[in-house]
Protein backbone atom coordinates (compact mmCIF):
# COMPACT_ATOMS: atom_id res chain seq x y z
CA UNK A 1 0.00 0.00 0.00
CA UNK A 2 1.20 3.33 -0.46
CA UNK A 3 1.89 5.54 2.11
CA UNK A 4 -0.39 7.64 3.77
CA UNK A 5 -3.31 5.68 1.29
CA UNK A 6 -6.04 4.66 2.50
CA UNK A 7 -8.79 1.57 1.98
CA UNK A 8 -12.14 2.68 1.34
CA UNK A 9 -14.86 0.04 0.92
CA UNK A 10 -18.44 0.44 -1.21
CA UNK A 11 -21.25 -1.44 0.20
CA UNK A 12 -24.04 -1.68 -2.10
CA UNK A 13 -26.96 -3.67 -1.21
CA UNK A 14 -28.62 -5.86 -4.26
CA UNK A 15 -31.73 -4.95 -5.03
CA UNK A 16 -32.69 -3.91 -2.29
CA UNK A 17 -36.20 -2.70 -2.55
CA UNK A 18 -37.33 -5.64 -4.29
CA UNK A 19 -34.84 -7.66 -2.23
CA UNK A 20 -36.87 -6.38 0.90
CA UNK A 21 -40.41 -7.05 -0.69
CA UNK A 22 -39.29 -10.86 -1.52
CA UNK A 23 -38.63 -11.86 1.74
CA UNK A 24 -41.06 -9.55 3.86
CA UNK A 25 -43.99 -10.99 1.34
CA UNK A 26 -42.32 -14.42 0.61
CA UNK A 27 -42.15 -14.30 -3.35
CA UNK A 28 -40.16 -16.53 -5.91
CA UNK A 29 -37.22 -14.13 -6.78
CA UNK A 30 -37.40 -15.66 -10.68
CA UNK A 31 -40.40 -13.90 -10.44
CA UNK A 32 -40.38 -10.53 -12.00
CA UNK A 33 -41.17 -7.59 -8.93
CA UNK A 34 -42.06 -4.43 -10.05
CA UNK A 35 -41.90 -0.99 -7.11
CA UNK A 36 -43.91 1.99 -8.00
CA UNK A 37 -46.73 3.44 -8.54
CA UNK A 38 -49.88 1.83 -9.20
CA UNK A 39 -50.16 0.59 -12.64
CA UNK A 40 -53.80 0.46 -13.45
CA UNK A 41 -53.50 -2.13 -15.62
CA UNK A 42 -51.12 0.10 -17.84
CA UNK A 43 -52.85 3.36 -17.70
CA UNK A 44 -51.34 4.28 -14.00
CA UNK A 45 -48.89 7.75 -13.46
CA UNK A 46 -45.60 7.37 -11.71
CA UNK A 47 -42.59 5.78 -11.81
CA UNK A 48 -40.84 2.69 -11.40
CA UNK A 49 -38.74 3.49 -7.67
CA UNK A 50 -37.00 -0.49 -8.40
CA UNK A 51 -37.40 -3.54 -9.38
CA UNK A 52 -35.65 -7.39 -9.36
CA UNK A 53 -33.03 -8.77 -11.75
CA UNK A 54 -35.96 -10.59 -13.35
CA UNK A 55 -37.72 -7.76 -14.25
CA UNK A 56 -34.86 -6.11 -15.69
CA UNK A 57 -34.42 -9.00 -17.95
CA UNK A 58 -37.62 -7.31 -19.17
CA UNK A 59 -36.27 -3.94 -19.73
CA UNK A 60 -37.67 -2.60 -16.70
CA UNK A 61 -35.66 -0.44 -15.36
CA UNK A 62 -35.82 2.59 -11.91
CA UNK A 63 -37.34 5.83 -13.00
CA UNK A 64 -39.14 4.59 -15.88
CA UNK A 65 -42.80 4.89 -16.03
CA UNK A 66 -45.02 2.75 -14.64
CA UNK A 67 -47.11 2.38 -17.69
CA UNK A 68 -43.74 1.73 -19.73
CA UNK A 69 -42.70 -1.30 -17.38
CA UNK A 70 -46.50 -1.95 -17.68
CA UNK A 71 -46.20 -2.71 -21.36
CA UNK A 72 -43.21 -4.45 -20.91
CA UNK A 73 -44.22 -6.34 -18.28
CA UNK A 74 -47.68 -6.88 -17.60
CA UNK A 75 -48.89 -8.75 -14.28
CA UNK A 76 -50.82 -12.05 -14.32
CA UNK A 77 -52.51 -12.76 -16.21
CA UNK A 78 -51.45 -10.94 -19.25
CA UNK A 79 -47.78 -11.12 -18.54
CA UNK A 80 -45.73 -12.77 -15.37
CA UNK A 81 -44.82 -9.81 -12.70
CA UNK A 82 -46.00 -8.90 -9.74
CA UNK A 83 -46.55 -5.00 -8.68
CA UNK A 84 -46.22 -3.92 -5.34
CA UNK A 85 -46.27 -0.24 -3.29
CA UNK A 86 -43.66 -0.61 -1.43
CA UNK A 87 -43.72 0.30 2.02
CA UNK A 88 -40.98 3.02 3.30
CA UNK A 89 -41.47 1.97 6.67
CA UNK A 90 -40.10 -1.50 5.96
CA UNK A 91 -36.94 -0.97 3.73
CA UNK A 92 -35.78 2.34 6.52
CA UNK A 93 -36.39 -0.70 9.40
CA UNK A 94 -33.74 -3.18 6.95
CA UNK A 95 -31.84 -0.29 6.26
CA UNK A 96 -30.74 0.25 9.83
CA UNK A 97 -30.00 -3.21 10.45
CA UNK A 98 -27.90 -3.41 7.72
CA UNK A 99 -25.76 0.03 8.89
CA UNK A 100 -25.87 -1.14 11.94
CA UNK A 101 -23.95 -3.86 11.11
CA UNK A 102 -21.05 -1.95 8.68
CA UNK A 103 -21.26 0.62 11.69
CA UNK A 104 -19.60 -2.03 14.19
CA UNK A 105 -16.95 -1.99 11.92
CA UNK A 106 -15.61 1.46 13.47
CA UNK A 107 -13.88 4.31 11.93
CA UNK A 108 -15.16 6.89 9.89
CA UNK A 109 -18.40 5.69 8.18
CA UNK A 110 -20.98 6.97 6.05
CA UNK A 111 -24.59 6.21 4.69
CA UNK A 112 -24.64 7.58 1.26
CA UNK A 113 -28.17 6.77 0.93
CA UNK A 114 -30.78 3.74 2.22
CA UNK A 115 -29.22 0.76 0.18
CA UNK A 116 -25.41 2.03 0.13
CA UNK A 117 -22.66 3.09 2.53
CA UNK A 118 -18.76 3.82 2.70
CA UNK A 119 -16.36 2.84 4.75
CA UNK A 120 -13.14 3.84 5.77
CA UNK A 121 -11.39 0.62 6.93
CA UNK A 122 -7.70 1.68 6.95
CA UNK A 123 -6.77 1.82 10.55
CA UNK A 124 -9.89 -1.20 11.20
CA UNK A 125 -7.48 -3.01 8.98
CA UNK A 126 -3.97 -1.99 9.73
CA UNK A 127 -3.84 -0.57 6.43
CA UNK A 128 -3.51 -4.43 5.06
CA UNK A 129 -5.66 -5.16 2.01
CA UNK A 130 -5.73 -8.34 2.57
CA UNK A 131 -7.46 -8.03 6.19
CA UNK A 132 -9.38 -5.75 4.43
CA UNK A 133 -10.55 -8.31 2.05
CA UNK A 134 -11.41 -10.62 4.73
CA UNK A 135 -13.26 -8.05 6.39
CA UNK A 136 -15.68 -7.44 3.31
CA UNK A 137 -16.07 -11.11 3.01
CA UNK A 138 -16.88 -11.58 7.03
CA UNK A 139 -19.83 -8.30 6.65
CA UNK A 140 -21.26 -10.29 3.89
CA UNK A 141 -22.13 -13.08 5.87
CA UNK A 142 -23.14 -11.00 9.09
CA UNK A 143 -25.76 -9.06 6.76
CA UNK A 144 -26.90 -12.01 5.56
CA UNK A 145 -27.74 -13.80 8.64
CA UNK A 146 -29.18 -10.44 10.75
CA UNK A 147 -31.44 -9.37 7.77
CA UNK A 148 -31.42 -12.41 4.71
CA UNK A 149 -30.40 -9.73 2.08
CA UNK A 150 -26.84 -9.73 -0.02
CA UNK A 151 -24.87 -7.22 -0.57
CA UNK A 152 -21.82 -6.24 -2.94
CA UNK A 153 -18.22 -4.71 -1.51
CA UNK A 154 -15.57 -2.73 -3.48
CA UNK A 155 -12.40 -1.93 -1.85
CA UNK A 156 -10.35 0.90 -3.75
CA UNK A 157 -8.10 3.80 -2.60
CA UNK A 158 -10.76 6.47 -3.80
CA UNK A 159 -14.38 6.54 -3.26
CA UNK A 160 -14.79 6.29 -6.55
CA UNK A 161 -13.01 3.39 -7.28
CA UNK A 162 -14.75 1.49 -4.63
CA UNK A 163 -18.14 2.32 -5.54
CA UNK A 164 -17.26 1.15 -9.48
CA UNK A 165 -15.68 -2.04 -8.00
CA UNK A 166 -18.79 -2.72 -5.86
CA UNK A 167 -20.82 -2.63 -9.10
CA UNK A 168 -18.48 -5.69 -10.88
CA UNK A 169 -19.67 -9.04 -9.78
CA UNK A 170 -23.29 -8.19 -8.59
CA UNK A 171 -24.81 -9.89 -7.10
CA UNK A 172 -22.76 -10.40 -3.57
CA UNK A 173 -20.00 -9.71 -5.69
CA UNK A 174 -16.44 -8.74 -3.93
CA UNK A 175 -14.05 -6.87 -5.83
CA UNK A 176 -10.66 -5.02 -4.69
CA UNK A 177 -8.70 -2.69 -6.76
CA UNK A 178 -5.50 -2.51 -5.30
CA UNK A 179 -3.48 1.13 -5.27
CA UNK A 180 -1.98 1.50 -8.68
CA UNK A 181 -4.17 -1.19 -10.89
CA UNK A 182 -6.32 1.64 -11.98
CA UNK A 183 -5.33 2.10 -15.37
CA UNK A 184 -5.21 -1.75 -15.96
CA UNK A 185 -8.68 -1.35 -14.61
CA UNK A 186 -10.13 1.48 -16.60
CA UNK A 187 -8.46 -0.25 -19.54
CA UNK A 188 -10.95 -0.40 -22.36
CA UNK A 189 -14.07 0.28 -20.40
CA UNK A 190 -16.75 3.18 -21.71
CA UNK A 191 -16.58 6.37 -20.16
CA UNK A 192 -20.15 5.78 -19.61
CA UNK A 193 -18.80 3.37 -16.77
CA UNK A 194 -17.86 6.24 -14.90
CA UNK A 195 -20.21 7.58 -12.27
CA UNK A 196 -20.79 11.50 -13.20
CA UNK A 197 -19.89 10.97 -16.92
CA UNK A 198 -23.72 11.62 -18.71
CA UNK A 199 -24.77 10.82 -22.54
CA UNK A 200 -23.40 14.14 -23.21
CA UNK A 201 -20.27 14.09 -22.37
CA UNK A 202 -19.34 10.68 -23.82
CA UNK A 203 -21.29 11.23 -26.95
CA UNK A 204 -18.90 14.77 -27.35
CA UNK A 205 -16.13 12.51 -26.51
CA UNK A 206 -17.21 9.82 -29.15
CA UNK A 207 -17.39 12.72 -31.80
CA UNK A 208 -13.81 12.74 -31.38
CA UNK A 209 -13.65 8.94 -31.71
CA UNK A 210 -12.46 8.34 -27.90
CA UNK A 211 -14.96 5.74 -26.76
CA UNK A 212 -13.01 4.26 -23.70
CA UNK A 213 -11.67 5.72 -20.49
CA UNK A 214 -8.01 4.37 -21.61
CA UNK A 215 -8.40 5.94 -25.10
CA UNK A 216 -9.37 9.54 -23.52
CA UNK A 217 -6.60 8.79 -20.35
CA UNK A 218 -3.85 8.49 -23.12
CA UNK A 219 -4.69 11.52 -25.26
CA UNK A 220 -3.14 13.68 -22.01
CA UNK A 221 -4.91 16.19 -20.19
CA UNK A 222 -4.21 19.22 -22.19
CA UNK A 223 -5.78 16.98 -26.01
CA UNK A 224 -8.40 15.91 -23.78
CA UNK A 225 -8.87 19.42 -22.38
CA UNK A 226 -9.78 20.97 -26.04
CA UNK A 227 -12.32 18.49 -26.74
CA UNK A 228 -14.46 18.80 -23.39
CA UNK A 229 -12.92 21.92 -21.29
CA UNK A 230 -10.19 22.11 -18.47
CA UNK A 231 -12.26 21.19 -15.90
CA UNK A 232 -13.39 17.66 -17.07
CA UNK A 233 -10.40 17.10 -18.44
CA UNK A 234 -8.71 17.71 -15.17
CA UNK A 235 -10.97 15.46 -13.23
CA UNK A 236 -11.00 12.69 -15.52
CA UNK A 237 -7.18 12.40 -15.05
CA UNK A 238 -7.05 12.26 -11.47
CA UNK A 239 -10.26 9.38 -11.84
CA UNK A 240 -7.48 7.42 -13.45
CA UNK A 241 -4.23 8.47 -11.23
CA UNK A 242 -6.33 8.14 -8.29
CA UNK A 243 -6.09 11.47 -7.09
CA UNK A 244 -10.14 11.57 -6.41
CA UNK A 245 -11.65 12.21 -3.19
CA UNK A 246 -10.80 9.60 -0.35
CA UNK A 247 -12.64 11.07 2.70
CA UNK A 248 -15.44 9.34 4.17
CA UNK A 249 -17.78 11.41 6.13
CA UNK A 250 -22.15 11.53 6.93
CA UNK A 251 -22.10 15.19 4.65
CA UNK A 252 -19.48 13.98 1.99
CA UNK A 253 -22.01 12.77 -0.31
CA UNK A 254 -25.30 14.56 0.58
CA UNK A 255 -25.31 18.17 0.05
CA UNK A 256 -30.00 18.04 0.52
CA UNK A 257 -32.79 15.61 1.48
CA UNK A 258 -35.89 15.45 -0.39
CA UNK A 259 -39.07 13.54 -0.27
CA UNK A 260 -41.73 13.90 -2.82
CA UNK A 261 -45.75 12.51 -3.82
CA UNK A 262 -46.69 12.11 -7.59
CA UNK A 263 -50.74 12.47 -6.72
CA UNK A 264 -52.50 9.52 -8.39
CA UNK A 265 -54.90 12.50 -9.60
CA UNK A 266 -54.10 16.74 -9.55
CA UNK A 267 -55.40 17.62 -6.64
CA UNK A 268 -57.34 20.97 -6.33
CA UNK A 269 -57.64 20.86 -2.50
CA UNK A 270 -55.42 23.11 -1.15
CA UNK A 271 -55.46 22.01 1.93
CA UNK A 272 -54.90 18.19 1.44
CA UNK A 273 -51.68 19.36 -0.49
CA UNK A 274 -50.72 21.05 2.50
CA UNK A 275 -51.76 18.51 4.44
CA UNK A 276 -49.18 15.94 2.20
CA UNK A 277 -46.51 18.44 2.36
CA UNK A 278 -46.38 18.17 6.32
CA UNK A 279 -46.38 14.76 6.38
CA UNK A 280 -42.69 15.15 3.64
CA UNK A 281 -41.72 17.73 6.41
CA UNK A 282 -42.12 15.03 9.07
CA UNK A 283 -40.82 12.34 7.19
CA UNK A 284 -37.28 14.76 6.02
CA UNK A 285 -36.60 15.42 9.33
CA UNK A 286 -37.01 12.22 10.44
CA UNK A 287 -34.20 11.10 8.14
CA UNK A 288 -31.93 14.25 8.82
CA UNK A 289 -31.99 12.82 12.64
CA UNK A 290 -30.86 9.44 11.48
CA UNK A 291 -28.08 11.04 9.83
CA UNK A 292 -27.28 13.18 12.33
CA UNK A 293 -27.63 16.14 10.04
CA UNK A 294 -29.12 19.78 10.16
CA UNK A 295 -29.98 22.04 7.66
CA UNK A 296 -30.43 25.79 6.77
CA UNK A 297 -32.41 25.50 4.02
CA UNK A 298 -36.04 24.68 3.29
CA UNK A 299 -37.58 24.39 -0.03
CA UNK A 300 -40.91 23.32 -1.16
CA UNK A 301 -41.70 21.67 -4.87
CA UNK A 302 -44.81 22.29 -6.60
CA UNK A 303 -45.88 20.98 -10.08
CA UNK A 304 -48.77 21.33 -11.84
CA UNK A 305 -51.10 20.18 -14.88
CA UNK A 306 -48.57 20.12 -18.21
CA UNK A 307 -45.26 19.04 -15.63
CA UNK A 308 -44.99 22.94 -15.18
CA UNK A 309 -42.83 22.52 -11.73
CA UNK A 310 -41.62 25.12 -9.74
CA UNK A 311 -39.63 25.11 -6.33
CA UNK A 312 -39.79 27.65 -3.57
CA UNK A 313 -37.12 27.97 -1.10
CA UNK A 314 -36.05 30.30 2.26
CA UNK A 315 -33.02 29.91 4.24
CA UNK A 316 -32.54 30.46 7.83
CA UNK A 317 -29.85 32.17 9.90
CA UNK A 318 -28.64 28.99 11.76
CA UNK A 319 -29.27 25.36 10.91
CA UNK A 320 -31.27 23.35 12.79
CA UNK A 321 -33.63 19.98 13.18
CA UNK A 322 -36.44 21.04 14.77
CA UNK A 323 -39.70 19.60 12.89
CA UNK A 324 -41.95 22.37 13.87
CA UNK A 325 -39.42 25.18 12.45
CA UNK A 326 -39.31 23.43 8.93
CA UNK A 327 -43.58 22.57 9.15
CA UNK A 328 -43.72 26.40 9.50
CA UNK A 329 -41.39 27.31 7.10
CA UNK A 330 -42.90 25.22 4.42
CA UNK A 331 -46.43 25.94 5.15
CA UNK A 332 -45.86 29.98 5.28
CA UNK A 333 -43.51 29.16 1.74
CA UNK A 334 -46.97 27.09 0.41
CA UNK A 335 -49.73 29.86 1.46
CA UNK A 336 -47.33 32.47 -0.28
CA UNK A 337 -46.49 30.80 -3.46
CA UNK A 338 -49.42 28.29 -4.63
CA UNK A 339 -51.11 29.13 -7.22
CA UNK A 340 -55.05 28.74 -6.59
CA UNK A 341 -56.97 27.29 -9.25
CA UNK A 342 -54.14 25.62 -11.03
CA UNK A 343 -54.22 21.82 -10.60
CA UNK A 344 -51.50 19.68 -8.53
CA UNK A 345 -49.74 17.06 -9.72
CA UNK A 346 -47.00 16.77 -7.33
CA UNK A 347 -45.72 18.19 -3.94
CA UNK A 348 -42.61 17.86 -2.46
CA UNK A 349 -40.17 19.09 0.35
CA UNK A 350 -36.39 19.41 0.53
CA UNK A 351 -33.68 20.16 3.31
CA UNK A 352 -30.37 21.76 1.73
CA UNK A 353 -27.47 23.33 3.35
CA UNK A 354 -26.78 21.04 5.45
CA UNK A 355 -24.13 20.74 8.48
CA UNK A 356 -22.74 19.22 11.29
CA UNK A 357 -25.45 19.88 14.17
CA UNK A 358 -23.96 22.51 16.58
CA UNK A 359 -24.54 22.45 20.37
CA UNK A 360 -28.22 22.83 21.94
CA UNK A 361 -29.86 24.83 18.55
CA UNK A 362 -32.09 28.11 19.75
CA UNK A 363 -35.07 28.54 18.30
CA UNK A 364 -36.22 30.28 14.87
CA UNK A 365 -38.33 32.85 17.18
CA UNK A 366 -34.79 34.51 18.47
CA UNK A 367 -34.05 35.18 14.63
CA UNK A 368 -36.93 36.13 12.96
CA UNK A 369 -39.23 38.93 13.71
CA UNK A 370 -42.99 38.95 13.18
CA UNK A 371 -42.71 39.36 9.41
CA UNK A 372 -40.35 37.23 8.70
CA UNK A 373 -37.56 39.22 7.60
CA UNK A 374 -34.43 37.18 8.96
CA UNK A 375 -35.15 34.63 6.51
CA UNK A 376 -34.23 34.80 2.35
CA UNK A 377 -36.53 34.37 -0.16
CA UNK A 378 -35.47 32.34 -3.35
CA UNK A 379 -37.90 31.00 -5.76
CA UNK A 380 -36.75 29.37 -9.89
CA UNK A 381 -38.36 26.73 -11.72
CA UNK A 382 -36.85 23.12 -12.03
CA UNK A 383 -37.38 19.73 -12.79
CA UNK A 384 -36.36 18.80 -9.49
CA UNK A 385 -33.90 18.66 -6.54
CA UNK A 386 -30.65 19.45 -6.50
Amino acid sequence: MEEGGKILVHCDLDAFYASVETLHRGLNPEVPLIIGADPKAGRGRGIVSTCNYAARAYGVRSAMPISEAWRRCPATPAGPATYVRGSHRLYARASRRVMNVLRNVGGPFEQASIDEAYLDVTVATEGDWDQALALCERLQRDIVEATGLTASFGLGPTRLLAKMSSEENKPQGLFRLLPGDAVEFFHGRSLREIPGIGPATATAMQEWGVQTVDEAYELGELALARMVGDRFAAWLTAVVEERTSDDVSVLRSRKSIGKETTFERDQRDEESVLEHLLDLVEAVMARAAELGVVGRLGEVKLRYQGFDTRTHRRSIPVAMDDPAVFRSLAARLFATSIERERPVRLVGFRLGDLEDPPTRQVTLERFEDASGQAMHDREDRSEGFE
